[in-house]
């Protein structure tokens, strides 16, 4: 490809203001012997991966970022190519749309890098349902991945990106490699992100439906020019690493490096206090009210070092959760006690921007530890998708944007 190609493609690319309209916040993959498979391929070869998404808000031209962020060895892409969305795992005839990256259509991504496509000539527009399909030509250790986004991913054999079914293929919940997809940004786009941890990532709500509370939001602000986009990780812990690494380490990457990023929204804790004892961490020493706090401290002084407005988020309540799986233990009056703790530390000690009481909005009047039955998936730890519905309708526009 001639050099001026090139050129033209990234001068293009870095004279026109970019805004994420989805994304996937990597995670690595755990250890065999932890309590929760990752039921993922182990790794790929010679097989195109389809995955849907939907956008928040639209553009003219798009983008589509991978990431190579786990990785130990170099990660070759064959080829990639993005369309709109089909049933299961249809895409819409004539709608396909192949992916360069630098003039070239396959790219080799560093360990730990990320990569992105050139802009395509691709009008979407919010809320839009896309189809990226990606092709790993090589043995591909799958080590950079997201895992339980309430979203069904397929793997066909050979490169069959331009198929509109995939005949025979393999269905499963997960993502590989596909971290984001960014849109021609207008001069006044601002960037919303979800930080947190099962119920920011949905788990409970219906599955390919996009119903998680991020999903509500950005249906509210569709046509605002506000993207919203999901940065959560199921089982994201603020202290300790498993589920992916812990909040400190990623949020830079998943939050601050965000195009046009202006607020971000945490809610997290929840599994720092009830992961220890239970099966996820059985030999993890119980955490202190401090402990969190601390935690949230630090996210705070990052999100100003930035200018980035931080809103928290109260934990829900959880009594019962997981009972009667082979999770139970999550629950315990201490472990409550030390949630209350946290609690009301967030809604008092005005460290948050602003404050979204989640344990309010989602409890059970009649007893306050739970979820109100309304709202419960039914695991008593997680929303269905009427409580992720209450949840994103009690978000202010001011605590996101105040003036």
């Amino acid at each position: 490809m001639p050099s001026f190609v090139t050129a033209a493609i990234l001068a293009s690319a870095l004279s026109t203001p970019w805004q994420p309209t989805w994304y996937a916040a990597p995670q690595p993959i755990w250890e065999s012997g932890f309590i929760l498979p990752t039921n993922v391929p182990a790794s790929l070869s010679g097989q195109t991966v389809r995955e849907t998404l939907r956008t928040s808000v639209g553009g003219q031209r798009v983008r589509v970022q991978f990431s190579n962020r786990y990785g130990a060895t170099p990660l070759t892409i064959g080829a990639a190519s993005i369309a709109l969305a089909g049933e299961g795992d249809a895409i819409v005839p004539a709608s396909s749309h192949a992916l360069t990256f630098n003039g070239h259509s396959s790219v080799i991504v560093p360990p730990g890098a990320p990569v992105f496509s050139d802009p395509v000539a691709f009008a979407v527009a919010p809320l839009t349902r896309l189809a990226v399909s990606t092709y790993f030509p090589e043995q591909t250790p799958l080590t950079t991945f997201h895992w339980g986004d309430q979203q069904t991913a397929y793997i066909g054999k050979g490169s069959i990106m331009q198929l509109t079914k995939m005949e025979g293929a393999t269905a499963w919940k997960g993502r590989a490699f596909l971290a984001g997809v960014l849109v021609d940004a207008t001069p006044t786009a601002r960037t919303v992100i979800a930080f947190g941890d099962s119920i920011t990532d949905g788990n409970g709500s219906t599955p390919d439906a996009h119903r998680r509370w991020p999903d509500a939001l950005a249906q509210r602000l569709a046509g605002s020019g506000v993207a919203v986009i999901n940065a959560g990780i199921s089982g994201a812990r603020l202290l300790q690493d498993k589920m992916g690494v812990n909040a400190l380490a990623r949020f830079e990457q998943d939050v601050l490096s965000q195009p046009g990023a202006k607020t971000v929204i945490v809610m997290l804790g929840i599994n720092d206090i009830g992961w220890p004892g239970s099966p996820f961490a059985p030999h993890d020493p119980a955490v202190t009210p401090g402990q969190v706090i601390a935690g949230y401290q630090q996210l705070i002084a990052l999100a100003r070092l930035h200018q980035v407005r931080i809103v928290g988020a109260t934990l829900p309540p959880f009594e019962g959760a997981l009972d009667g799986t082979p999770f139970a233990g999550h629950f315990s009056a201490a472990k409550d006690a030390v949630r209350h703790a946290v609690n009301h530390w967030i809604r008092t000690a005005g460290a948050f921007d602003a404050v979204i009481d989640a344990d309010t909005i989602l409890r059970d009047p009649q007893r306050p530890a739970r979820l109100l039955p309304a709202f419960d998936s039914g695991d008593h730890l997680h929303p269905g998708d009427a409580g992720y519905q209450a949840l994103a309708d009690a978000i202010q526009g001011e605590q996101l944007f105040p003036g």
